[in-house]
């Protein structure tokens, strides 16, 4: 036969409050300072939003600006700008070589992906890698050739295509070189027959 021992150990449940947050009638008593104060219940995040249905239209656009409201801020800008133009002249320097042509666009566009990419940077500077700008920088010119399409001059054209092809290039150097191994050879045409 096997021997039961009494415990002498007793299980007592201590808790000031019950699972619905109810003060215990047999509670033990505590002085009121100690009391702590009911906690909230914790406030549920809102769920997110359902996925609309395809079927579903977005919300319009906002309509643009009358005719007129265009027409007068398009006055106002280019009375501004004729300011400025007046100012830059007074200091010795033809405005013309401040004006926007596409070619200038495209120029910017190239410039800000080459310093994003770390291959330009301010003089003094350290360079600065900015992949994902870059590539959005690089997917902007390449809309900018496809909504243009048939409407460029061929020199705008050349330009935009070589633009978009030195970047293209550029890009795939600076991913190849920062996934591959260390140990890893550099990429690129061998060099010398076999």
């Amino acid at each position: 036969m096997t021997e039961k021992k009494q415990s002498d150990f007793v299980v007592s449940d201590k808790r000031m409050f019950t699972s619905e947050g109810e003060l215990r009638p047999d509670a033990p008593p505590t002085p009121p300072e100690a009391v702590p104060e009911p906690v909230a219940p914790p406030v549920q995040p809102p769920a997110p939003a359902a996925a609309a249905p395809a079927e579903e239209t977005p919300e319009p656009a906002p309509a643009p600006p009358s005719e007129a409201a265009a027409g007068d801020a398009q006055q106002s800008y280019r009375d501004s700008g004729k300011r400025i133009d007046e100012s830059i002249a007074a200091a010795g320097h033809p405005p013309e070589g401040f004006e926007i042509t596409f070619e200038h666009l495209l120029s910017s566009l190239y410039m800000t992906a080459l310093m994003q990419l770390g291959m330009m940077h301010p003089e003094g500077a350290e360079p600065r890698l900015d992949l994902i700008g870059a590539r959005s920088t690089i997917d902007t010119l390449a809309v900018l050739e496809q909504k243009t399409r048939g409407n460029l001059t061929e020199a705008e054209r050349n330009i935009l295509q070589h633009s978009l092809y030195a970047l293209h290039m550029a890009f795939v150097e600076v991913t190849s070189a920062l996934t591959r191994p260390p140990d890893a050879p550099a990429a690129g045409p061998r060099r010398g027959g076999k």
